[in-house]
């Protein structure tokens, strides 16, 4: 993980340091060996560290930082007045532009940055998720006797249940869309609609219908598209009245034999 550096809060005076606080050209030339002389701009200000100890500021004029300054730490030992220098670096001041803070590539993924090839990590405390053993009710699995031990380690806890249900009907395969607001039925009453089980089953199901744009979805009952199996298209009305043609080939002329 790479650490931003702090920010520089520039004193408002060297204080009784005035020694090193006029060593001003000392530091710009010491910067010679750290950049060219070109990218040193104005002097502009310094931060007493401590006791016998400041830091001079210049601008960088490099390009890509602004309200970058390049730094000199200088100190000196008691009853001297020849500084000597204890580091030098760029460090941003209190307008220069930073890089977000880094965050940890398990909070900052999201669920539509996975592919269906990614592999995610194993979360042992998924909250979403419970052992299998502890579920009850309508959604608990039924398990025959001879799967006991076998089957699934964990599944869905009530709160990832409660997710997953506000998350599909709050989206496109809910109510609250055109689709839904175009057609003509709902999905309840549709053919193709397989249905859920457990608790899902009275909000929920899977479209079935290979020619709708929700074939293999789930979505809610009360959503609805075009593609329901007793949805018909009005009968087009003909521009005008078709008359017999006047010559009708497909008739055949008997004869008498002479």
């Amino acid at each position: 993980m790479i650490l931003m550096p702090e920010r520089i809060e520039l004193s408002k005076g060297p204080g009784k340091e005035h020694i090193l606080a006029e060593a001003v050209d000392f530091a710009r030339g010491a910067l010679d060996e750290l950049t060219r002389p070109e990218s040193v701009g104005e002097h502009v200000g310094v931060v007493v560290e401590g006791d016998r100890v400041l830091t001079h500021c210049f601008a960088c004029l490099l390009p890509g930082y602004p309200g970058w300054f390049w730094t000199v730490t200088l100190a000196r030992i008691p009853r001297s007045k020849r500084p000597t220098i204890n580091e030098m670096s760029l460090r941003p001041g209190p307008d220069a532009h930073l890089a977000p803070d880094w965050v940890a590539w398990a909070d900052r993924l999201k669920p539509s940055d996975v592919q269906s090839t990614d592999r995610l990590p194993y979360v042992e405390s998924d909250d979403r998720l419970q052992a299998g053993f502890e579920e009850t009710g309508e959604d608990a699995d039924q398990l025959e006797d001879f799967e006991l031990g076998i089957g699934r380690e964990r599944v869905l806890s009530p709160k990832g249940r409660d997710e997953a249900f506000a998350r599909w009907y709050s989206g496109e395969h809910g109510p609250d869309n055109q689709a839904t607001r175009s057609a003509s039925a709902s999905c309840s009453t549709c053919g193709f609609l397989m249905r859920m089980d457990g608790s899902a089953r009275t909000v929920f199901g899977v479209c079935a219908n290979e020619w709708s744009p929700f074939d293999g979805k789930v979505v809610s009952l009360d959503h609805g598209c075009g593609s329901h199996s007793q949805t018909d298209v009005p009968g087009q009305k003909l521009l005008w009245d078709q008359t017999s043609p006047v010559i009708d080939e497909m008739d055949l002329d008997v004869l008498a034999a002479e």
